[in-house]
């Protein structure tokens, strides 16, 4: 099965208010262990970097888990590790040299959509042995997920949101999750039934799945977004629409609320002022801009 970013601007409202919901770290409780048990151990090896792994470590779950970034995608948050861990004053000291990533950042800024199949594109046009290296990483990343990343059961309370936004709202999922597996993870848990679309990274940004299936179709109003990350909240303000956090740490606890009162609210249209500013609020607090060992905030090069 396949989505397309056409299958997006084809959506027929059955509702007149829509939901979009975020995959991993939302609905399942996949972010801890693909980062940690994948990208990161695959970032210390691909790049030799096995003499600093604490730092990498401590440095790719900042960027990726415990702070604004969580949620970005892995070429971005690549680049931004590295830029990060460069600074540090232990790897300065051992005098190891950390990619500085130039053509990974010159196509990260290209526009195109942030995946495999454009990265490969770009690898082939223009022979760059650095993306090449890149998307080997990547890849190896996704083949390990597909091993590793198994049987992880959605968070308490998601079918049954999921039933109730099925009955009253148009959902579709949004994510910067490749689709293969995003689409895997889904039908394993039989919950394809309850979205009418899955929109991983190669269909674009969240702001793109969000505009190709809202536009002019539901007003603003009417538009909720579910996310545990601030660029979901990122592409919800962009169209002008609500959005409701799953917070990192409490997402029982966050779908729960949604479930007994949130999703009532968001039909009702009361949903938005004061009560959406605290949710907001209590989920930003969460996620800082700078980490622990530095008092200045966190600048990709």
């Amino acid at each position: 099965m396949e989505f397309s970013r056409q299958d997006l601007s084809d959506l027929q409202p059955k509702h007149i208010s829509f939901v979009g919901i975020d995959s991993d770290g939302c609905i399942f409780d996949t972010m801890e262990i693909k980062q940690k048990k994948c990208f990161h151990k695959l970032i210390i090896s691909h790049w030799g970097l096995q003499p600093l792994e604490k730092y990498v470590r401590q440095t790719a779950e900042f960027i990726n888990l415990y702070s604004k970034y969580r949620g970005t995608n892995r070429f971005p948050c690549l680049a931004m590790t590295f830029d990060l861990l460069r600074e540090r004053p232990e790897v300065i000291a051992s005098g190891i040299s950390i990619p500085q990533l130039p053509a990974l950042k010159k196509f990260i800024a290209s526009g195109q959509p942030l995946g495999n199949p454009s990265l490969e594109k770009a690898v082939l046009e223009t022979g760059d042995a650095e993306l090449a290296f890149v998307l080997k990483w990547s890849k190896a990343v996704n083949a390990d997920i597909a091993q590793t990343v198994t049987n992880v059961p959605p968070y308490r309370w998601v079918l049954e949101s999921l039933l109730k936004i099925q009955e009253n709202s148009d959902p579709i999922c949004v994510t910067h999750t490749p689709s293969e597996a995003l689409i895997r993870k889904w039908q394993q848990h039989d919950l394809l039934q309850y979205v009418q679309v899955i929109a991983g990274q190669e269909l674009g940004t969240k702001t793109e799945h969000l505009q190709l299936a809202t536009g002019g179709r539901y007003a603003p109003a009417d538009i909720l977004m579910i996310g545990d990350a601030p660029g979901d909240l990122a592409a919800a303000r962009a169209i002008h629409a609500h959005f409701y956090p799953i917070n990192p740490g409490q997402e029982v606890q966050s779908w729960e609320r949604f479930y007994h009162e949130a999703y009532a609210m968001f039909l009702a249209h009361t949903y938005g002022g004061d009560y959406e500013a605290a949710r907001i609020a209590d989920f930003e607090k969460l996620l800082p801009e700078q980490p622990p060992w530095q008092s200045n905030p966190v600048q990709s090069a």
